[in-house]
């Protein structure tokens, strides 16, 4: 089967929370160490030899592409613009126009995880799942809500507000195209909440937890956070 080698990266958010110390900007060229935040993830990406990357846009897409252009390191760089808010999932949808393959990675475009992409297709493989997720292993899953695992898939999506250590959703997905079936008639809708967390029980959805660096930076905390964390963590192999 032929490696995985194209991406849609969702940077059509809003960026609501972050607008106190990023007004003018989208959200993923929110500047960190200098740089679009962005563009830590694309280096990943074209650093794992992907081919294509497609930005999911949105609010201040034209700024997207301005900035990052027609490619990155080798690796195609193409658009794909929501007319209006769509949701994680109709962005879903809405870019996949733009992928060639049965299967395509997914990454939110306000976080940050280190991972081997190449293993995370092939675990996902293995199991013979329509669907993988990285996981980021951490020492309070209160803000995210917790990922169970059992034999390494997916067994529950516990809600917000458990405290302790374990696993969450860092937001890096292997999708194959036959997913889509599994999506809700309409155009605006959440992957996470109509999509994947439905699926439970009924389908398996791979768990691939070989991961570090999960930085989010949807709040001003985690931005600055951002800020001391990512040059030390983009410069290791």
């Amino acid at each position: 089967m032929r490696p995985v080698d194209e991406a849609i990266v969702l940077a059509g958010g809003l960026g609501t929370r972050l607008r106190s110390v990023v007004a003018d900007l989208p959200k993923p060229l929110a500047p960190v160490c200098g740089r679009p935040f962005v563009a830590y993830l694309l280096d990943l990406l074209a650093g794992q030899g992907m081919r294509r990357a497609v930005l999911a846009t949105g609010y201040l897409g034209e700024q997207v592409e301005a900035v990052l252009g027609a490619s990155w390191q080798g690796m195609e760089l193409v658009y794909s613009r929501e007319p209006e808010p769509l949701g994680t999932g109709g962005a879903i949808v809405l870019a996949l126009r733009h992928i060639h393959g049965a299967a395509c990675f997914v990454l939110n475009g306000d976080t940050y995880l280190r991972l081997d992409y190449a293993a995370f297709d092939t675990q996902t493989c293995r199991h013979g799942a329509a669907l993988g997720i990285a996981l980021a292993e951490t020492a309070d899953v209160s803000r995210y809500g917790a990922v169970e695992t059992r034999n390494g898939c997916v067994h529950a999506f516990a809600e917000k507000g458990h405290h302790g250590p374990g696993y969450i959703n860092a937001g890096v997905y292997l999708m194959q195209r036959e997913l889509l079936d599994a999506f809700p008639l309409g155009s605006h809708f959440s992957f996470e909440t109509d999509v994947m967390q439905p699926m439970v029980g009924r389908q398996i959805i791979a768990a691939f937890t070989n991961t570090r660096g999960f930085i989010d930076i949807g709040v001003p905390e985690d931005y600055a956070r951002a800020q001391h964390m990512l040059r030390e963590l983009a410069s290791i192999p």
